[in-house]
């Protein structure tokens, strides 16, 4: 598998870099060229999508329709309500948008995506699949396994629609941290960091579909298997949200919330300092490159805030996909670099004062306030501010039996509660705190040997602890007051449906 040899592309279709061909299928010269289907999977928007682009753009060079393909994975890393209700709505959004503006049907298979996605490409006859990009072992075996069952006349190609720089040509192997890829990346800014071109609708219609998805039954079948982890209000789903957090007349981002953005951002109790755009980043619901095109346009504004913004947007989201690309290991003890397995071995049976069990510390039952407030921010909320989500995983190795049992139980409460779990980076947020994945060794102590140490003491010095305690203790009462409001206005049918 490799990038298309050359970078160059016609002004209106992707840089061939973006594209990987996955399969090379052949075909005959009495054999038509089949239409072209897209299997959307992590970039879930229809505006600054490449892989929309390039499969429109092939489409219409072969002069045949297209069409996307969603599958919905009957379980997904253990996705609750919170996760499977907010990309639903999203993907009812996209598929009016989609039909209604491009006249692009929308297909939702549900099950295994090998078999749905090849039978779908057998029954349609399509020539080309393209895909978007994703670093995770489980999309990857299935790409691998679809490239086995489709048809020798099919071609497969894989587009980074993700990263700002596509993951391969940024580096061709696992970077050792931010300043050894920073600079790969900050050098080809200037070819990839580009305005996105008009899409048009396509040359050739799809034919007549008989299909309809009935998108209240697939919501309310996902909150039903799911309600253990409910819906969040904070934050509304789709392409037409995710701009307005970005750029909106009333609070948007880059509008109203950027120039606190270095001095705040680390500071738990000003939450509105962050961008609150990772749920639409990590659905694929707003484009990184969009906001970083918009974020540079203002840079003469608030020059740091933006090139803090862009750090964090850009490299350091990128270093995080390319961990979780070239390390097969990204979410055990097996993907840390040798000194830090070394050092979590030698001292994994150092005597703990405490040890919690995963109930206790889901329940958020342990003797630290602010661990607990963590914890609970994260549960209620769908999203710890970003310096506790480091105190929280580090904490979680100092109260649980071995470096192997705290990273999996970090892993386990990050993916069920985060409204962005089962991301690059909250695997590398976990490997970051508890395995020292891109940071380095530090004075070796008790536990966490060489790995870096955070304490209570610390965080005090950093911000106000105990107003950040009573921060969330309202945040979560408020919640759940709403809860049992909405609840009293239900008939006990629902509630118990």
């Amino acid at each position: 598998m490799a990038s298309l040899s050359s970078r160059q592309s016609t002004p209106n279709s992707v840089q061939l870099g973006r594209i990987r061909v996955l399969k090379e299928g052949f075909r005959g010269s009495d054999q038509a060229v089949g239409p072209v289907v897209y299997w959307m999977f992590r970039d879930q928007r229809v505006r600054d999508n490449w892989a929309l682009i390039h499969a429109v753009d092939q489409a219409n060079k072969a002069n045949v329709p297209v069409a996307v393909a969603f599958n919905l994975f009957d379980q997904f890393l253990g996705a609750k309500a919170r996760q499977l209700g907010f990309m639903l709505r999203g993907l009812r959004q996209l598929q009016i948008s989609i039909e209604e503006t491009l006249q692009i049907p929308f297909f939702l298979f549900q099950g295994e995506a090998e078999e749905n996605i090849a039978n779908f490409l057998r029954e349609c006859g399509a020539s080309l699949l393209v895909t978007d990009f994703s670093p995770l072992r489980q999309i990857r075996r299935c790409k691998d396994e679809l490239c086995k069952r489709v048809s020798d006349s099919v071609t497969i190609h894989e587009v980074d629609a993700h990263n700002v720089v596509p993951i391969w040509v940024a580096s061709e192997k696992l970077e050792h941290a931010a300043r050894t890829i920073r600079g790969k990346i900050n050098k080809l800014l200037s070819e990839y960091l580009t305005d996105f071109p008009t899409l048009q609708p396509p040359l050739r219609k799809w034919g007549a579909t008989n299909q309809t998805i009935d998108w209240d039954s697939l919501i309310a079948d996902v909150l039903r298997k799911g309600a253990e982890v409910p819906e969040i209000k904070w934050c509304e789903p789709g392409e037409a949200a995710a701009m307005e957090v970005l750029m909106g007349s009333k609070d948007g981002f880059l509008t109203k919330r950027l120039k606190n953005y270095s001095t705040d951002r680390n500071n738990p109790l000003k939450p509105r300092a962050l961008s609150c755009l990772s749920p639409y980043l990590h659905f694929g619901q707003i484009s990184a490159q969009r906001c970083a095109l918009e974020a540079r346009k203002i840079r003469n504004v608030h020059p740091q805030a933006v090139d803090a913004f862009l750090e964090e947007l850009i490299v350091r989201r990128e270093l995080a996909d390319n961990f979780c690309f070239y390390q097969l290991h990204y979410d055990s003890l097996k993907g840390a670099w040798e000194w830090a397995r070394k050092t979590l071995t030698d001292h994994a049976s150092d005597k703990r004062e405490l040890i919690y069990s995963k109930e206790q510390l889901e329940k958020a039952q342990t003797h630290d306030p602010l661990w607990n407030a963590s914890q609970l921010e994260m549960v209620h909320f769908g999203k710890m501010h970003g310096f506790m989500r480091m105190y929280w995983a580090k904490k979680i190795l100092e109260w649980t039996k071995g470096p192997d049992e705290a990273l999996a139980i970090s892993i386990y409460l990050n993916d069920k509660y985060e409204i962005d779990g089962r991301d690059p980076n909250g695997y590398v947020g976990c490997m970051w705190s508890i395995c020292g994945v891109h940071d380095q060794g530090w004075q070796e102590r008790l536990i966490f040997g060489k790995i870096r140490y955070m304490n209570y003491a610390g965080c005090k010095r950093k911000f106000d602890v105990e107003g950040y305690v009573a921060y969330i203790k309202r945040l979560v009462g408020e919640i759940k007051k709403r809860k049992a409001v909405n609840d009293l206005g239900r008939n006990p049918k629902e509630i118990c449906s």
